[in-house]
């Protein structure tokens, strides 16, 4: 029942920014650590970013400094404030959450579809 949307995405030149949100929605009765991860052509999925409900948040070392990750609860959206982007930002990004969706119940993983930032040199 719980679905995350992406947006945000899209074209951009090396050292410009984009802001990417994903909201959740559904039945959702708390959320944990919400978070983006990438993948690019031939690569593995990779970490970028995560944030806690609390607001410790991870960072992957190849974007601290440039990525900024950010959650507003009351919304049940994470946002990624991406500056001073590179050519091998190049990815597909997605949204990770962990819902619990009832009293009692597990935490269960959810993902969005992903959405296309391409960075241009």
């Amino acid at each position: 029942q719980v679905q995350l949307v992406e947006s945000g995405g899209g074209l951009v030149q090396a050292g410009g920014s984009l802001r990417l949100s994903c909201a959740a929605s559904g039945r959702i009765l708390s959320i944990y650590t919400m978070g983006w991860y990438r993948q690019a052509p031939g690569n593995q999925r990779g970490l970028v970013a995560t944030i806690t409900a609390g607001g410790t948040r991870n960072l992957a070392a190849s974007v601290k400094g440039r990525f900024t990750i950010s959650r507003d609860n009351a919304k049940n959206t994470v946002f990624l404030q991406m500056d001073s982007l590179k050519p091998e930002d190049t990815a597909v990004y997605y949204c990770h959450a962990g819902v619990q969706e009832e009293l009692a119940g597990p935490v269960n993983i959810h993902w969005g579809q992903g959405t296309q930032v391409t960075v241009s040199s």
